[in-house]
């Protein structure tokens, strides 16, 4: 094997695509050498502000092909032949040899194909994975048509110790010279191997070329100049993966600020100094918030980053004195009476302004209320208050403070005496509801647990999502502008995090004639789009592509038991026991295919079964009907499937001691039965016919 390694470079990369680019690129040229041939061996990726580099071990050449490919009888009409030739690229059928079986002779084309080195594999593959790059956005630069993330200003290939050169991608030439650091190290270097590689930019070029290594040392750094200041880091993993992708030499820095604005709240100075600065907050020895500031500095200064600690503080100040400004103004009056001017923002032309959606989604919160656990009027006054921060100063200049500046303004309300009369523990569930409602934003976020906060949160992605599909503005391909999938994909979260059995169906359609009544609404689109999302959640837990479209393909609008009957289905086939009843299911369903093929199948017939294979498997699916539909009914899907794998022995028996097509037309009907019963019940679980193997 021959290590391969290389390196796009370009300026700089926007930190939130670069774990997302490396993978890419660990796909696509994996996926280039395997066509090719290849073998591509613990093939990983670097990824950093300027570059994406590609390593793995592969073979020097691909090997030689000779492959044959069965082809039709000999004899057989001129298209058929013609098809064959065309697929396995010969001019004659003369080209092609003859065999024999016990049906008669047929051809065989032999295809020997010669292996091809990898540094020509690369020339075509490079330029072409490069050229479809899936960046969200990309750009043009200079006179050439290619696009990348920002313009490219190196290429480097690397195979088996030699530089592949003359690559050219988008007027960017291959060689095997790397650049570090522009202040600290921009050398440029000549490398040969991924181990000259990473010395020269690790150690003169002053670049960390791991993602995972800049982050520990950027956590190590900060923690660290707190420590020496006795103080705290409040770590942030959100900021800290954003910052190794900002920096590549990382240098912590503590800075300060102004005392007088801890005053402010937490969140809003934890989130001006993360947005405006990508700086941490620091607590003191107390626990409270202390005034000062860790930066990551991308360089080492002769005045040990004085200048840049000045200049950070002065942009910082001016932000926290932004905000106090805002947070005066928001307090003068309650959070409640920002309810009116909600209807002076358009949520959308067709769907009315934001008051508009927050009466529908305190509507359909009082609805959900009850199903969830939670008191129909605080769930309904939760639900109009929660969108009331969006027309406040401070929501308006910080946007990703929305639900938290409302939960803060609504626990003042209440220290005031300005939130109604309403228990403590109410009001506190309120102010919950308030913050989590758009909870969960990402993969990471939490999810609602709070039963008022889960009626708040469904309610107000369900009215999201019937009101778009409502007007036919659903997502396209890779457009997504308003974030219906992240909705729906918030909503099956929060829905089996919380293990939560709702017909989801009747809930939206209702939900639909009461608001909707003037538009057409496709209710099946709407649930299967929550069903594609309930796939992405499924798999990315670990469960089985196939199993998860067997048990959809019966629908259903019960997301939990959905997910409940793919866990057990998916344990089930993690057993010997379900592997062969997928083969006898499979055979089963392959003769009545057959049959079906020839004529309608038997509708059954009177009499006893003459093998005893055949009587065992007709007790046991007497036996287990019941047993199944009794289990389906109560939701316990691992009773449905023991019962289920109780058939095991009983279908293996009959495939092996019953030939089903008798010569005798009454039990040929009567085996014929047996083995539509065993489709039908299986189909009373899933769809088995969509499992692999």
């Amino acid at each position: 094997m021959a290590e391969l390694l290389i390196e796009i470079f370009s300026e700089e990369i926007p930190a939130r695509m670069q774990d997302r680019a490396g993978a890419d690129l660990v796909k696509l040229l994996d996926a280039g050498l395997k066509e090719a041939g290849l073998s591509p061996k613990d093939s990983h990726a670097l990824t950093g502000p300027r570059r994406l580099t590609y390593v793995t071990d592969v073979e020097a050449r691909s090997p030689d092909v000779s492959e044959e490919r069965k082809g039709p009888r000999v004899g057989s009409p001129e298209r058929a032949l013609a098809g064959f030739m065309r697929g396995a690229g010969l001019t004659d059928i003369s080209q092609a040899e003859t065999r024999s079986d016990k049906k008669g002779e047929f051809y065989v084309a032999v295809i020997e194909r010669a292996g091809r080195d990898t540094a020509d594999v690369l020339a075509e593959l490079l330029p072409e994975v490069m050229g479809k790059f899936p960046w969200p956005k990309s750009m043009k630069s200079g006179d050439s048509d290619f696009r990348w993330v920002r313009p490219l200003r190196g290429l480097t290939v690397l195979l088996d110790g030699r530089s592949v050169d003359g690559i050219t991608v988008g007027g960017i030439v291959s060689d095997n010279v790397v650049h570090g650091h522009r202040q600290m190290g921009p050398g440029p270097f000549t490398v040969s191997s991924l181990a000259e590689y990473r010395a020269a930019l690790e150690g003169g070029g002053h670049v960390m070329l791991d993602r995972e290594a800049r982050k520990g040392r950027v956590l190590e750094q900060a923690r660290a100049v707190c420590a020496d200041a006795g103080l705290e880091l409040v770590e942030d993993i959100g900021l800290l993966d954003e910052v190794a992708g900002l920096v590549e030499w990382p240098v912590a820095l503590l800075g300060d600020m102004d005392p007088a604005f801890l005053k402010l709240p937490e969140d809003v100075i934890r989130l001006t100094l993360k947005t405006h600065q990508k700086t941490f907050t620091v607590r003191g020895k107390d626990g409270k918030l202390a005034p000062h500031f860790v930066i990551m500095a991308n360089l080492e200064t002769a005045d040990d980053g004085a200048t840049i600690k000045a200049g950070n503080a002065k942009v910082i100040g001016a932000r926290l004195s932004d905000a106090r400004f805002f947070q005066q103004e928001d307090a003068k009056k309650p959070l409640a009476d920002y309810y009116d001017q909600l209807d002076e923002v358009v949520f959308h032309k067709k769907l009315g302004s934001i008051r508009d959606k927050a009466e529908r989604v305190a509507a359909l919160a009082r609805e959900i209320a009850p199903l969830v656990g939670a008191d129909a009027d605080v769930a309904e006054a939760a639900a109009k208050l929660a969108k009331c921060d969006l027309v406040t100063q401070t929501v308006i200049e910080m946007t990703s403070l929305q639900g938290q500046v409302g939960r803060m303004m609504y626990e003042r309300d209440v220290e005031l005496g300005r939130a109604g009369d309403r228990s403590a523990s109410n009001h506190a569930a309120i102010a919950r509801a308030i913050e989590d409602h758009y909870k969960p934003k990402g993969a990471s976020d939490s999810v609602p647990t709070e039963p008022v906060s889960i009626a708040v949160a469904l309610a107000d992605k369900l009215d999201t999502l019937v009101g778009f599909w409502a007007i036919d503005e659903k997502p396209t391909g890779s457009k997504d502008p308003f974030g219906l999938r992240r909705a729906a994909l918030g909503l099956v979260t929060t829905v089996l995090s919380n293990e939560l059995s709702l017909g989801l169906l009747k809930l939206y359609l209702e939900h639909a004639q009461s608001h909707y009544l003037e538009t057409a609404f496709a209710s099946g689109g709407l649930l299967d789009f929550l069903h594609d999302r309930l796939r992405v959640y499924l798999r990315d837990h670990g469960q089985r592509h196939d199993v998860i479209d067997a048990v959809l393909a019966d629908g259903g609008d019960d997301l939990l038991a959905i997910a409940k009957r793919v866990e057990a289905l998916g344990k089930l086939l993690g057993t010997d026991d379900g592997e062969n009843l997928v083969q006898g299911y499979k055979r089963a369903a392959n003769i009545l295919r057959a049959e079906q093929k020839k004529g309608a199948l038997p509708d059954g017939a009177s009499g006893d079964y003459t093998a005893p294979e055949a009587s065992a498997l007709n007790a046991a699916l007497t036996a287990a009907t019941p047993a199944i539909d009794a289990a389906l009914t109560a939701g316990d899907y691992p009773a449905a499937l023991d019962s289920l794998a109780s058939l095991r022995a009983p279908i293996d028996a009959f495939f092996e001691g019953v030939m089903v097509n008798s010569d005798n037309a009454d039990e040929r009907a009567r085996r014929l039965g047996l083995l539509m019963q065993i489709e039908a019940l299986f189909a009373r679980i899933a769809d088995f016919s969509k499992l692999d193997g």
